[in-house]
């Protein structure tokens, strides 16, 4: 593997898992202990973080380090992307109209 693949992966991952929880760079950055320019520069594939950074960016985003190496994380089809997405909010929106019914109607 090139030292270019490493990056682009790693920071295609972080990316991903920090999606998934809902954390902005601002969030991430501040509780990895880095700068938020840093971190845009990890995601994008510009930098390759030291082993301690790593362990931080793991740690806070609930993960075992090996995990930020994974290929294929991120899907490639936009279709699976738009899938996902569409199933995340329908699940809100039945909880949310659950929540109003139960609010409502007793």
């Amino acid at each position: 593997m090139e030292e270019r693949e490493l990056k682009d992966i790693l920071g295609k991952n972080i990316k991903f898992f920090r999606s998934q929880r809902h954390l902005s760079q601002a969030d991430l950055a501040e509780k990895a202990g880095i700068s938020i320019t840093f971190l845009s520069n990890i995601e994008r594939g510009n930098n390759f973080p030291l082993a301690g950074t790593l362990c931080s960016l793991a740690k806070t985003l609930e993960i075992e380090v090996f995990e930020l190496f994974k290929g294929n994380l991120v899907p490639s089809d936009s279709k699976e992307v738009v899938s996902q997405l569409s199933k995340d909010i329908t699940e809100k929106i039945n909880i949310a109209v659950t929540h109003i019914f139960k609010q409502y109607l007793g």
